[in-house]
């Protein structure tokens, strides 16, 4: 996911691809004629043969593959988050395969944003790029407050490669419908959605077997559990770092308000930070940091996060916010003899209010410097297509694609069920700006929460900072 938290500064170099076309050429075909009547050739059978010469008329359905075939190097530029770099490698050769004359340029690393910056600034882009928002380095929002996206609209009406489906009609209902895509909120698609995944509370549900303790679906029988666990010495809580609050705060605003509500928060709507719904919020968070473990603080960033997280595996913490990499991110990390993931929405807020998981997704885009940008749409168009999120799934990572459930199997059937359980899906994300300099909302809603955890910071002037943050970025909205 995002972060998969690897801690991501600016970016660096590719090399030029070029893009080769090849079309029928029906004009020289006919300068022929011409040329073979200055021969005495009035005669009859060069008359006759003029009918002959309507074969390359004929053959104009050639010019029913008047388009261009795709050919040169792509250059492609993904993040390797927690589901590896092989399925990259795997995805980029069965695009050649599918497309004879085409070479895939890739570059994959967890720093893809040290890569590849260098090169932009020298003006030197990727074709593609696979780098989500929500990251430290900021480099997909940076590109869509500058405007440097290319809209991806028409891609969404292409056909599948090798399918006989609409990028669109394959992608599950209400993903091109949110900020997340849509960063202007004028219903443009700019980011197609990728690898997509609920968020929620992970923890050891073999624990919770073992000591007879239920899992809380309420904030009261959170802190009911947290009570029973501390007696115990274990701990309700741990975070891997700061960034992972982005799905936690989501999910508690949207049970906290509604779906509206989050929207407004969402739009920097003044006084929204300062209302009732968003004080449950903030307050929330503040509690839960009595119950957070004591090392998380210390742990939480991006060279020892993962110590945040063997907490859970450890049975030192209950719960952990994250996403469905987690498991194979933790793959080879010691445990218990009877631990097994469990996985959970985010408590409801209010009294007979549902539950939330805020449904992540990462993104790619096409910058709109991109030299190939006809072979590029090409590329996101396969993402959708059946082989690409076969190749995905083998590595954990899902496609938003209708049907992918029916082939889901062990941990992340558990993950993916969490909507049909009862909890509500929530999507999105703070709505692009021109630029702000100096701060963001990331920075003053998310980060803090060392500061709350720590106690050096209060709950008011928490909200404080982030209203002065959000009225920057609300003047900031075009």
């Amino acid at each position: 996911m995002k972060k998969k938290t690897v801690s991501v500064l600016l970016a660096a170099a590719m090399i030029v691809g070029t893009f080769a076309g090849c079309g029928s050429t029906p004009a020289p075909a006919q300068e022929a004629a011409p040329a073979e009547e200055a021969a005495p050739a009035e005669e009859a059978a060069p008359a006759e043969e003029a009918p002959a010469e309507e074969a390359p008329a004929e053959e104009a359905p050639a010019e029913e593959a008047e388009a261009p075939a795709l050919e040169g190097t792509l250059k492609v530029a993904a993040f390797e988050g927690g589901y590896g770099a092989d399925m990259w490698t795997e995805v980029c050769k069965a695009f050649e395969a599918s497309h004879p004359g085409v070479t895939v340029e890739l570059t994959v690393d967890k720093k893809i944003e040290d890569v590849i910056t260098p090169g932009m600034k020298a003006g030197d882009y990727p074709d593609v790029i696979h780098c989500a928002t929500g990251r430290e380095a900021g480099l997909t929002e940076t590109l869509t407050k500058e405007k440097g996206l290319l809209a991806l609209t028409d891609v969404m009406d292409m056909t599948v490669p090798g399918e006989d489906v609409t990028v669109k009609d394959k992608i599950v209902p209400g993903f091109l419908d949110t900020l997340a895509t849509n960063p202007y909120g004028d219903g443009v698609t700019y980011y197609a959605p990728m690898f997509y995944g609920p968020c929620g509370l992970f923890y050891d549900a073999g624990l919770l077997e073992e000591k007879g303790w239920t899992l809380p679906t309420t904030w009261d029988e959170m802190w009911e559990l947290g009570d029973k666990a501390k007696a115990e010495g274990i701990s309700l809580f741990t975070y891997p770092t700061t960034g992972y609050f982005d799905a936690f705060m989501y999910a508690l605003l949207s049970s906290a308000g509604g779906p509206e509500f989050f929207d407004k928060c969402m739009t920097y709507e003044e006084g929204i930070w300062e209302s009732e719904d968003a004080r449950k919020v903030f307050d929330i968070v503040a509690k839960l940091a009595e119950y957070t473990e004591p090392t998380t603080v210390a742990n939480a960033n991006n060279e020892s996060f993962t110590k945040n997280q063997q907490l859970i595996l450890d049975n030192k913490a209950i719960f952990c916010p994250n996403g469905t990499w987690l498991p194979g991110e933790m793959a080879d990390a010691p445990r218990g003899e009877n631990f097994k993931w469990g996985f959970t929405a985010i408590p409801a807020v209010n009294e007979g209010g549902a539950g939330c998981s805020f449904c992540w997704f990462e993104q790619m885009w096409i910058p709109a410097a991109a030299e190939n940008q006809d072979l590029a749409k090409e590329f996101v168009a396969y993402m959708y297509s059946d082989e690409a999120a076969a190749i995905f799934a083998g590595s954990g990572a899902i496609q938003p694609i209708v049907g992918i459930g029916e082939s889901l199997e062990g941990d992340n059937k558990l993950f993916y069920s969490v909507y049909d359980t009862g909890a509500t899906a929530v999507m999105g994300g703070f709505a692009a700006t021109a630029p702000v300099e100096g701060t963001t909302m990331a920075d003053a809603l998310f980060e803090t929460v060392n500061s709350i955890v720590s106690g050096d910071k209060t709950v008011d002037e928490w909200i404080a900072a982030v209203t002065e943050v959000s009225d920057k970025y609300r003047a900031a909205m075009e």
